[in-house]
C-alpha cells in the first residue's frame, strides 16, 4: 500500500464496529494475559501486525505453543498450535462478543488449555467492567469487514513508518504493538532513567507501564473525546511547558489528556497531505525533540548514527 491509497476511516460510519473489535480483542488479549511469562510494561500482552491481520505472541500451553491469529484478509480467527493442529471460526456481521468469548474457549478446553480469566471488558464508558461479563455482551455484535480491514491496512502503513522511526533510536524502544484496553498501535522510547514513584495506591497496570522516563507515539482510531483517527505523542513525565514546543507538520497541535499536554495530528490531515510518509517521521521526531530536550534526555548518545560514521 503507498501513502496515495491510505483509506478514509470516518469514525461515525464503524464505531459500533470499533467497539465490538476492540472486545473482541480484549477476550483474546487477557487470554495471553494469563498465559504470557511476565516482560516489562505489559510487552507480553500485545497483539503484533502482521501480513494477515492481527497476532498474538506465541504461548505456551501443556508441550506445545500456540498462537491466535485475527485474519482480516480472509475474515475468521485462527489458532494453530506448535503440533500442527489449526482452528478457526469466521468474524461475521453479527458474532456478538458473547458468541466469540464461547467459540474462543470452547476450542480452547478441546485442545486442553486451561486457561482462567477476569471475564469482564475492560474501560467501556457505557459498562461497569465488573457486572457485565463478555459471555453476556451480546449487544456488541457489529462486524463491518469493510472498515475493519481499512483499519487494519492503515495499521500495516502506521507500523512500517513506526518501525522506521524506531530504527534512529539507540535507547530501550517497545516493539510496534497494539495494546488491547484501547486498541492503539504505539511504539515507545526509554532514556533509561527511572520516573519519580507513583502513589502506593495507584494502578499496579501503571506502576508497571510508566517505571521509567518515556516518550511515547501512537495511532488509534478515535473515541467519545477525539472524534476521528489520530496520531499522538506525550512524555512521561511532562516536562513544563511541553506545549510551548513547536510541532511538524504546522497542522499538529497540543492538547490536554488527563492533565498533561499530548501532542496530536489527524489522520485525514496526515492522509491528505502531499508525503504523508515525510509528514508523519515529521510529527514523530518533533514530539522526540519536544519532550527528550524538556527532559535532559542525551539525545546525540541516543541518536543512531550511519553504519559509515560507526
Amino acid at each position: 500500500m503507498t501513502t496515495t491509497s491510505l483509506p478514509s476511516l470516518d469514525l461515525a460510519a464503524w464505531e459500533q464496529s470499533k467497539t465490538t473489535l476492540n472486545l473482541y480483542l480484549q477476550v483474546v488479549g487477557k487470554i495471553q494475559l494469563a498465559l504470557m511469562p511476565r516482560k516489562n510494561h505489559w510487552w507480553n500482552i500485545t497483539f503484533l501486525v502482521n501480513a494477515k491481520g492481527l497476532i498474538t505472541h506465541t504461548m505456551p500451553a501443556n508441550d506445545f505453543t500456540f498462537d491466535i491469529q485475527f485474519n482480516f484478509l480472509e475474515h475468521k480467527v485462527e489458532l494453530v498450535t506448535s503440533k500442527g493442529i489449526h482452528e478457526s471460526f469466521p468474524l461475521t456481521d453479527g458474532l456478538s462478543v458473547a458468541d466469540l468469548y464461547k467459540k474462543m474457549f470452547a476450542i480452547l478446553e478441546k485442545l486442553n488449555i486451561p486457561v482462567k480469566i477476569i471475564p469482564h471488558p475492560y474501560g467501556m464508558p457505557d459498562a461497569n467492567p465488573m457486572t457485565t461479563p463478555f459471555k453476556e455482551l451480546t449487544n456488541y455484535n457489529s462486524y463491518n469487514a469493510e472498515y475493519v480491514q481499512k483499519f487494519w491496512r492503515i495499521l500495516v502503513w502506521t507500523c512500517e513508518v513506526f518501525t522506521e522511526f524506531s530504527g534512529r533510536f539507540y535507547g530501550k524502544t517497545s516493539p510496534v504493538q497494539l495494546f488491547w484496553h484501547h486498541m492503539d498501535l504505539v511504539v515507545t522510547r526509554f532514556c533509561g532513567r527511572r520516573a519519580p514513584a507513583m502513589p502506593p495506591g495507584a494502578n499496579i497496570s501503571n506502576k508497571d507501564a510508566y517505571s521509567h522516563e518515556l516518550i511515547s507515539f501512537g495511532f488509534w482510531a478515535g473515541d467519545e473525546n477525539v472524534r476521528g483517527a489520530a496520531f499522538y505523542s506525550y512524555t512521561y513525565p511532562s516536562p513544563k511547558d511541553l506545549d510551548k514546543e513547536p510541532l511538524a507538520p504546522p497542522v499538529a497541535k497540543w492538547q490536554l489528556s488527563n492533565g498533561s499536554p499530548m501532542a496530536l495530528l489527524m489522520y485525514d490531515d496526515l492522509r491528505t497531505s502531499a508525503d504523508p510518509h515525510k509528514d508523519l517521521l515529521a510529527f514523530l521526531e518533533s514530539c522526540y525533540m519536544a519532550g527528550a530536550t524538556l527532559s535532559g534526555w542525551d539525545i546525540a548518545d541516543l541518536k543512531v548514527v550511519p553504519l559509515k560514521d560507526i
